[in-house]
């Protein structure tokens, strides 16, 4: 077909006409070819048209990984909907927060999420992976007989902040397509294409396998995911729950090519699994990345003497922003010190003080995190907050995120982390995700979240709550000392909070509503 947008279905379609017979998705023991994907999402697609669903209607998509939740994407789509990514973990009254604020027409729904929908007053046509499903799409037509699409139509994610409830960044396909999803250029290094066509150039010629660790309720699994796709490329998906031992009997056994994972939650683990029961056979394995959160240097220093040919790279972005740089150490390179140091940004990523003026190189200033050019029309029923995220300056639109950071002389950026839970202690700004690093590279510590506590004197001081590593409790004391060989010594913790573990998201993002609430507690 010719290719004249860049309309996310508009481009499936283009690049699974011309790779039919390979392996799109591998997901457990099930492969399906881009063939059997493309029909399945059609059949997807007439099923949900024949419920009601139309141009900008939105589809809750309430699973864990599977094919079902591509199919699902794309069947959206198809039809000029708009899929909206469900947390798996929330419960009734966070589950009816998301139905209301989203308005969804239609669900796909896992059957073990029944009941909890049940719990809710959603009134919407459903569907249930594991009952209906499959049913449902036999008697569809696989014909792919859809109307004409738009760079405009909708893509919206919904992103579970860490101090408030979800809300959903609203994108025009188009915008997404470069901004998140790599256009067609997963590894960012040919360029932007110029017209839609030349997508199909981009389509790689051997066999590549990703394998993103991520739930696809998070933006770093969808974007990977579709990255990769758009480049003829087979993914793996992770089904059930995070289990770091059989992710390495996975790349084994499908020759990953390229690993993706969320962060020190994800990376701790498989070092560990790596050390109890590998090594193991990594020599298809030339790049393994995280996004969505950034990973410990300790953790880097690991990896990379783990894998010692291959490349690891530190992402950052958010779902306001898509991708903005990355830190990569290539084989033969010694990991840096630091850990949110990053060299290589992405178009129209700077960092803006408070006048909204660019931080200038080496002046020691912190700034917040912006970008512009293709950036997020805003939030989905909210302009408050959008007026308040996307502003104007100069005549050009910024989306200004929450994350705090300066700009090296050399002009990297170095990140210091969210604003929103920075810890004010006699005035100095202390970020959670600094202190935070520093202990977990303590040898008792397994895992740590850093929040600000009440204080008579200070305002507020530092209470970190940790998770220690089976048969060791580290005190306070020793882990200060540690501490202060890393970071200056107003960060160091003053308090300390022991428990079995940490709170975070399905993708290992860190809950600081529950570590307040831990922190605080009598």
């Amino acid at each position: 077909m010719t290719l004249s947008t860049y309309n996310l279905a508009d481009v499936w379609e283009a690049v699974s006409d011309r790779v039919a017979d390979r392996i799109a998705i591998t997901c457990g023991d099930r492969n399906l070819t881009y063939a059997d994907l493309e029909e399945r999402a059609n059949r997807l697609a007439h099923h949900l048209a024949s419920v009601g669903v139309g141009p900008g209607d939105h589809v809750g998509i309430y699973l864990t990984n599977g094919s079902e939740y591509i199919e699902t994407m794309l069947a959206a789509f198809k039809l000029r909907a708009v899929p909206i990514n469900i947390n798996f973990r929330y419960v009734a009254d966070e589950l009816q927060y998301l139905f209301d604020d989203s308005g969804i027409v239609a669900m796909v729904h896992g059957d073990e999420y029944t009941g909890r929908i049940a719990d809710t007053t959603l009134d919407v046509p459903l569907l249930a992976v594991g009952r209906d499903y499959e049913a449902a799409l036999a008697v569809q037509s696989p014909d792919r007989d859809f109307g004409p699409r738009s760079d405009d139509d909708r893509y919206i994610i919904y992103t579970g902040g860490t101090t408030g409830m979800p809300k959903g960044v609203v994108w025009r396909q188009a915008d997404a397509f470069f901004a998140c999803i790599g256009g067609g250029d997963p590894m960012r290094s040919n360029g932007a294409v110029d017209e839609p066509i030349q997508m199909l150039d981009r389509i790689l010629d051997f066999n590549f396998v990703a394998y993103p660790l991520a739930p696809l309720i998070h933006a770093a699994a969808q974007w990977t995911s579709f990255s990769w796709l758009y480049c003829g490329c087979r993914i793996v998906l992770h089904p059930g729950s995070f289990d770091p031992t059989s992710v390495w009997q996975t790349v084994e056994r499908e020759q990953v090519n390229t690993l993706v994972m969320v962060g020190d939650a994800m990376a701790r683990p498989l070092a560990d699994a790596w050390d109890e029961s590998g090594p193991f056979d990594t020599s298809s394995l030339f790049a393994i990345g995280s996004g969505g959160a950034p990973l410990s240097a300790h953790l880097k220093e690991r990896f990379h003497r783990m894998l010692p040919t291959t490349m690891i790279t530190d992402g950052f972005g958010s779902s306001e922003t898509g991708a903005q740089g990355s830190q990569r150490i290539k084989p033969g390179d010694a990991p840096t010190a630091g850990v949110t140091r990053f060299t290589t940004l992405g178009e129209g990523t700077t960092v803006l003080d408070d006048d909204l003026a660019e931080v200038a190189p080496g002046s020691g200033v912190v700034g917040r995190v912006a970008l512009s050019g293709r950036i997020p029309l805003g939030y989905h029923n909210d302009p408050e907050k959008t007026a308040a995220t996307f502003v104007e300056v100069g005549g050009k639109r910024w989306v200004v995120t929450g994350d705090m950071a300066t700009v090296e002389e050399d002009g990297s950026v170095t990140l210091l982390g969210r604003g929103s839970v920075s810890i004010n202690s006699g005035g100095e700004k202390i970020y959670p995700e600094e202190v935070e690093s520093a202990l977990k590279s303590h040898p008792s510590v397994y895992d740590a979240v850093v929040v600000g506590v009440p204080d008579e004197r200070w305002g507020e001081t530092v209470c970190a709550v940790v998770a220690p590593v089976v048969g060791h409790v580290p005190t306070l004391e020793e882990l200060v000392d540690h501490a202060r060989s890393h970071i200056a010594g107003y960060k160091v913790p003053r308090q300390l909070v022991i428990v079995d573990s940490v709170v975070r998201s399905p993708v290992g993002k860190a809950d600081y509503r529950w570590a307040k609430a831990v922190a605080t507690a009598d």
